[in-house]
């Protein structure tokens, strides 16, 4: 697919979105999150005041070393700040947060219409470049309950995971991973989960997704899941977060697929579409709008 027929396609899955978004105006959840076990994470000042790296310490939440061999050849290039193609990421960062910012919001949602599309990739790698900002921290989630793959792209695995927080079997903190990096705490799935969309839409992960949100002001939230073609998973989770970003494989979508994906997502909410893949033409004009 061209990105000229990307752009048609978007264009006018916009146009429908605004003019129904427009007779249905969305609304927010309001309810309130229950007071939370502690987070082992580190006790991060609130935004404007974060410390320096080197001030960061991971006392109780699982300190795992990344093999960057396993990153470079699993396209996570964002952890090794020399990489060459690092500077895509650190520029989608930069309009992300700006976009955020603006809004107030600090939830963000990767999906991609289909599967093979490389929003794992790239939610793991935009996580990556926010940590390396200096006021910032950030979270990552692998809310693609039905394929997780964060913590093997990552290289990194624990015996707890997201898997016995939903189950009740832990707390949070237990599952929770440092990957060698100060400011970036990674909240994985192990296993598939049954009946995913049932538990994404359930008050259990609205309370969650508020808790990991409001914890810290200079913290920004990213949950990867799953493409929006595969399930109603995205349609049960997206109300619960404030933003989302579409990752369009090139040439691994049709137009009809891309427009679908865009009516589960609300206008008002969409970041943007990241164009993956993409050849070097392409690429030199940042791959994405």
């Amino acid at each position: 697919m061209t990105m000229e027929r990307i752009k048609l396609a978007l264009e006018k899955a916009r146009a429908q979105q605004a003019d129904e978004a427009a007779a249905h105006p969305a609304r927010r959840d309001t309810r309130s999150a229950p007071v939370a076990a502690p987070e082992t994470v580190p006790s991060a000042p609130r935004l404007g005041t974060a410390p320096a790296a080197a001030d960061i310490s991971y006392t109780q939440t699982a300190v795992m070393r990344l093999d960057r061999t396993h990153l470079e050849r699993n396209r996570i290039v964002a952890f090794n700040k020399g990489n060459p193609n690092n500077w895509a990421f650190d520029v989608l960062r930069t309009q992300v947060l700006q976009k955020m910012d603006e809004k107030g919001w600090r939830t963000l949602a990767v999906t991609s219409p289909t599967a093979a599309s490389g929003k794992t990739v790239v939610a793991i790698n935009l996580a990556i470049s926010i940590a390396h900002h200096t006021q910032r921290t950030a979270m990552l989630v692998d809310f693609d309950l039905r394929r997780p793959h964060v913590g093997t792209y990552l290289g990194v695995r624990k015996a707890v995971s997201l898997n016995d927080v939903l189950a009740g079997r832990a707390p949070m903190a237990d599952a929770l991973i440092n990957p060698d990096l100060p400011r970036l705490v990674v909240l994985p799935t192990n296993d598939t989960v049954t009946k995913a969309s049932e538990i994404l839409s359930s008050a259990q992960v609205a309370d969650l997704v508020t808790d990991l949100r409001d914890r810290y002001d200079d913290r920004t939230v990213i949950f990867d899941l799953p493409p929006a073609m595969a399930g109603d998973d995205v349609m049960a989770i997206l109300p619960r977060i404030d933003a989302a970003l579409l990752v369009v494989g090139n040439g691994d979508s049709t137009k009809r697929e891309i427009e679908e994906s865009l009516r589960h997502i609300p206008a008002d909410r969409l970041l943007g579409v990241v164009l993956n893949k993409a050849d070097a033409d392409v690429r030199r004009g940042y791959g994405y709008y």
